[in-house]
């Protein structure tokens, strides 16, 4: 039911989406006796795109999230494993064209083959189902399981959990899958922006992880806040920061966290 009402949610409150639906509902209501109101609306949903294509409110929103949780040092004793999240993948475009296709956080992709040639003892393990919604397509350990083996990754060094839907089933099924022993090291290798949710969630399931985050989306100096930034890359990291924050409150508040954000 989570899943379900989270799915639906953001489908109405996607940044960029509800300015848009705000602004032609103004349009018609100029129309109705409710004029007024529908130019407020307008003048609203106008503003709301224009601070998202030309402010760094994105940056402000993601450079927190990104900031939280440092790169690890390589130096550590070597991990019993490594867990690569899911959502890197687009599954549906990957079976339509015949060929693996990755997203902007590809960077979990390549990120876990390198650690696990550096640590080749450690479990390499994709937690990643089908997040679809209505329809669910193929999983997508699937296709990091192809992925993994044209890069040489051992198939004995790989596991992978494909029932996963959304960060909590990760931790869930992931823990589940590998069964950790008290004392051991893994990796955990998501996207910096999801970061904390992703190590709240997995505190609270008793599962503790190393984070190693990767696929920033800002540069953590001034360079994000020059205008010259592309308006893709700025109502990316828009939706990306909402979208957090919101899964942050709505995992705090029905106890999937142990805190509203996560620290080191």
């Amino acid at each position: 039911m989570f899943f379900i009402a989270s799915k639906i949610f953001w489908f109405v409150a996607e940044p960029v989406s509800l300015a848009i639906f705000i602004g032609l509902l103004g349009i018609v209501l100029m129309f109705t006796r409710f004029a007024r109101t529908g130019r407020v609306l307008m003048a609203g949903a106008i503003i709301a795109l224009a601070a998202g294509l030309l402010t760094p409110i994105g940056v402000v929103l993601l450079r927190p999230l990104e900031d939280r949780f440092p790169q690890p040092s390589l130096n550590m004793p070597e991990p019993a494993g490594i867990i690569v999240l899911g959502g890197a993948v687009d599954t549906v475009r990957s079976e339509a064209r015949g060929q693996i296709y990755l997203d902007a956080d590809a960077a979990r992709m390549t990120t876990g083959v390198g650690l696990a040639r550096r640590y080749p003892k450690a479990r390499l393990v994709y937690s990643g189902g089908s997040g679809g919604f209505p329809h669910e397509g193929p999983a997508e350990a699937i296709s990091a399981q192809k992925l993994w083996l044209s890069l040489g990754v051992p198939a004995g060094q790989m596991m992978f959990e494909a029932k996963s839907r959304n960060t909590w089933e990760n931790a869930v099924f992931t823990r589940d899958l590998v069964k950790p022993k008290p004392g051991e090291i893994w990796l955990l290798v998501t996207s910096a922006w999801h970061m904390p949710r992703s190590v709240g969630i997995f505190r609270r399931v008793g599962f503790p992880v190393v984070p190693y985050p990767v696929a920033y989306r800002t540069f953590g100096d001034e360079r994000d806040f020059e205008m010259s930034q592309p308006t893709l890359d700025k109502l990316s990291m828009l939706e990306l920061g909402v979208r957090e924050y919101i899964g942050l409150l709505a995992y705090r508040l029905t106890g999937k966290t142990d805190a509203l954000f996560p620290a080191p």
